[in-house]
């Protein structure tokens, strides 16, 4: 048989396998880009070729507070360790400048320090002056006036180093992202219907009763674009506003929140459809911004959504609900979406023909209808379906049972005779 003959030209199929190639590869390109703000909230930047190193030492304590855990350990304990051995050696000087080491002295030959015989016993002074131990077996005598005076720098040195490493661990521990461990964020962001509008949504949320003064959350758009001129920006950013009455998009965080932001003519989103935005590079970035109650530090959480974590015509269940007086909240939840009816258009188009929503809705409406009637039929067969299986069960319960007797053929001539 002759195989038969396709419909589409040959020209317009090459176009359509040349295009969907060509969309398959902006898919990949997109997959593959990465994302400029983590979902634990840390930035994806790696700082090369930095030439002034030394700008880092001028301000020791924030590059101590900024290290990691171990570093810190080891500096903390080698700071102690090299001040101990840094003045064990002066009072080794002293006691030597003064003969103290010499084991010919006479008996009654008072030494500046008591009971130091080598740079052990040295050591062990330094330790016991610096942490103020003082065992009562050395002590400084008024015979050497030097020995008084590395007694007050070592008090003085010992002084500033306590303080500057306790404050350091205590600001490490005390850090403000500590605090944003429990200021959790939905794992995926929605689009769909508000009021008549398109409205991309997320949900945050506190697990904490200690509340976060004055917080403000704000969106930002990350996208690489290209100025009429020809420049590349790979991280160009945009702010766009939320749906908050209030100045300054300050929110009272006592429950978990929908923060929504309206897609209008001035959000980069606006001339964005579905199929378009699963096609484009780019990332939004949330950040909340307040000040921790019980601390009074001012702490941020961050986090971003790309492209594939954007659900189009998708809404969030609600989690807060009154149960005897009390309003209780269900994190298991918190990140849990429905689809609803959501027109794949654009705000643009959405804006331009407003008829797309309505006819969205009743497509919507009808289909609902529809299911109800399927659920409905299926109920009603089920039911039927047990109402006969019931009968069959009474009747059979209900039948008389027949038995019959098998009588040998000799009883039978027995009863005729």
């Amino acid at each position: 048989m002759l195989p038969r003959k396709s419909l589409v030209p040959e020209e317009l199929a090459l176009a359509a396998l040349a295009s969907r190639a060509s969309r398959r590869a902006v898919f990949r390109e997109r997959v593959n880009k990465a994302r400029f703000i983590a979902k634990s909230g840390a930035c994806n930047l790696a700082h090369k070729n930095i030439r002034e190193q030394g700008r880092f030492l001028q301000d020791v304590f924030t590059t101590l507070v900024d290290l990691k855990w171990r570093f810190t350990l080891v500096i903390f304990t080698m700071t102690f360790l090299c001040s101990w051995l840094l003045f064990a050696m002066g009072w080794w000087l002293v006691a030597f400048a003064h003969g103290d080491l010499d084991a010919t002295r006479k008996a009654e030959f008072e030494q500046c320090v008591t009971n130091v015989k080598s740079f052990t016993s040295a050591f062990l002074f330094s330790i016991e002056v610096q942490v103020t131990i003082g065992f009562g077996g050395r002590m400084i005598t008024e015979q050497c006036p030097t020995a008084i005076m590395v007694l007050i720098l070592q008090n003085i040195a010992g002084l500033i180093i306590n303080a500057v490493m306790l404050g350091c661990i205590f600001m490490k521990t005390a850090q403000s992202h500590r605090r944003a461990e429990t200021l959790i964020f939905s794992r995926h962001a929605v689009i769909s219907v508000r009021n008549h509008r398109l409205c991309f949504m997320i949900r945050m949320g506190d697990l904490r009763k200690s509340m976060i003064i004055g917080a403000a959350v704000r969106l930002q758009v990350v996208l690489k674009t290209t100025t009429p001129e020809g420049e590349v920006i790979p991280i160009h950013q945009i702010d766009i506003q939320t749906d908050n009455t209030i100045t300054g998009n300050t929110i009272f965080l006592l429950a978990p929140l929908i923060i929504c932001h309206v897609i209008d003519r001035d959000s980069p989103l606006y001339d964005l459809s579905a199929m378009e935005l699963q096609c484009s590079d780019l990332e939004i970035i949330v950040i909340l911004e307040g000040v921790v109650e019980t601390t009074g530090i001012t702490t941020q959480a961050r986090t971003s959504y790309v492209t594939e974590e954007i659900l189009w015509g998708h809404r969030f269940v609600p989690i807060v609900s009154e149960e005897e007086g009390v309003y209780s909240v269900d994190y298991s939840k918190f990140g849990n979406t429905t689809k609803v009816a959501t027109p794949q258009c654009s705000a643009r188009e959405l804006d331009e023909t407003p008829s797309i929503l309505m006819q969205t809705l009743q497509k919507s409406e009808v289909s609902q209808q529809s299911l109800l009637r399927k659920r409905s039929s299926l109920r009603r067969n089920s039911s039927m379906r047990k109402n006969v299986s019931f009968r069959r069960n009474n009747c059979a319960i209900l039948a008389p049972k027949v038995q019959f007797v098998f009588y040998p053929p000799f009883l039978c001539q027995n009863i005729y005779i």
